[in-house]
C-alpha cells in the first residue's frame, strides 16, 4: 500500500511550499533550473515560495523560522550538503521534506530513487509517496552535534572534501570528487584508526587505513559505491575502512567504485552497526556529506525514521 500526499492539505498561499535554494550548488547551475522548478509546482496549484540561501547556517535559520511560522512543507535545492542544514532544521518536528538535487554530489537523493535533474525529481515526488527515513548523528571530540544525511567519514575523504568545496568546487558531479580525492592523496600520511562498536558484539578493530568512512547510503563523491549495500531506511550504518594504498591501488578501486562497488579485497573491510566510535592516531577532522564538522575521536549512530521526506513511488 502506498502513502499519497495530499497537497492541499498542507500546503496554501497562506503557507506555501518553501524551496531553499544553494545558488553556489553544482558550481554555480542551480539557479538556471528555479523559474522552471516554480513554474512546475505552481501548475501544479502548489504554491511555491523560493529562498536564496548564503550559507547553511542562513539556511537553517530560515527553515526554523518558516517551521515556526506554520511552513509544512519544504524543499531543499542543491547536494548533500545542501539538504544536510534542512535536515538539521527540521529534525524533530513533523515537516515534510523534499530535497530536489542540483548540487556537485547528490548521494542521498539518488538513494531515495531520485532522478538527476531536478524537475525530473519535482515530477517524480509530485506522483510519489510519504517516505520515512534514517539520518546518522556524530559528536565530534569539541562537543559539536550534527545529523548528516550521506556519507561521513576520517582520512582522505575529509581533506578531500576541502578541496572539493574549494578550488574543485565548479568541476562537474564526480570529477569534481575524483580529482580532490587524487589532489588530497599526494602527500596524504595515513591515519591509525581504531574502531569501537558500543552496545553490540562487535569486537573493536585498529588498522592504518588512508579513511574510514560511515555511509547512510550506497554511494558518495556522487555515485562512488563505497557501501553498495547500504540503505537509508534499514536502521543501519555501513562503515568500510580502506588500508593504506598508494596511488596506484587507489586508482585501480576507482573503477569498482564507479560501477559494482564489488571490492571483496583484504584491503577493504566493511562493518555494518547501529553505533560506533572512532578514535584516531593524530589530530583529525570528521566530515559529513563533504562539510567539515569537527575533531575525532568522534562517536557516530543510526537515526531510525528520522525524518519524513517525499519519495518516488516504489512498486
Amino acid at each position: 500500500m502506498t502513502n499519497h500526499v495530499d497537497f492541499s492539505s498542507i500546503v496554501s498561499h497562506e503557507f506555501p511550499a518553501v524551496v531553499f535554494v544553494n545558488p553556489a550548488a553544482g558550481g554555480g547551475r542551480a539557479g538556471a533550473h528555479l523559474p522552471r522548478i516554480r513554474k512546475f509546482l505552481e501548475s501544479h496549484a502548489i504554491p511555491t515560495e523560493i529562498v536564496s540561501t548564503t550559507s547553511t547556517e542562513d539556511l537553517e535559520a530560515r527553515a526554523r523560522e518558516r517551521i515556526g511560522n506554520g511552513h509544512r512543507l519544504l524543499m531543499a535545492m542543491g547536494g548533500d550538503g545542501t539538504f544536510q542544514g534542512l535536515a538539521n532544521a527540521a529534525f524533530g518536528s513533523d515537516i515534510l521534506l523534499g530535497v530536489l538535487p542540483a548540487g556537485g554530489g547528490n548521494d542521498f537523493a539518488a538513494a531515495l530513487g531520485l532522478p538527476e535533474s531536478p524537475l525530473a525529481a519535482a515530477e517524480a515526488i509530485l506522483r510519489g509517496q510519504l517516505r520515512w527515513v534514517d539520518l546518522v548523528r556524530v559528536r565530534t571530540a569539541d562537543g559539536r552535534e550534527r545529523l548528516y544525511v550521506g556519507g561521513g567519514g576520517v582520512g582522505l575523504d575529509a581533506d578531500a572534501a576541502g578541496y572539493a568545496s574549494g578550488a574543485y568546487r565548479r568541476f562537474p558531479g564526480r570529477l569534481r570528487y575524483l580529482a580532490a580525492a587524487l589532489r588530497a592523496l599526494c602527500g596524504f600520511e595515513p591515519l591509525q584508526v581504531r574502531a569501537e562498536f558500543p552496545g553490540s558484539e562487535l569486537p573493536s578493530m585498529e588498522a592504518r587505513v588512508l579513511l574510514a568512512s560511515v555511509l547512510n547510503t550506497p554511494t558518495y563523491g556522487a555515485g562512488l559505491r563505497l557501501a553498495p549495500e547500504a540503505q537509508i531506511s534499514d536502521g543501519w550504518i555501513d562503515a568500510v575502512f580502506v588500508d593504506d594504498l598508494k596511488l596506484w591501488g587507489v586508482l585501480k578501486l576507482f573503477p569498482r567504485l564507479m560501477h559494482s562497488g564489488d571490492l571483496r579485497i583484504p584491503e577493504v573491510k566493511r562493518i555494518r552497526a547501529k553505533r560506533m566510535k572512532l578514535t584516531t592516531s593524530r589530530p583529525c577532522m570528521f566530515h559529513g556529506d563533504g562539510e567539515i564538522i569537527g575533531p575525532a575521536p568522534v562517536e557516530i549512530e543510526v537515526v531510525p525514521r528520522a525524518v519524513r521526506m517525499l519519495a518516488p513511488e516504489t512498486s
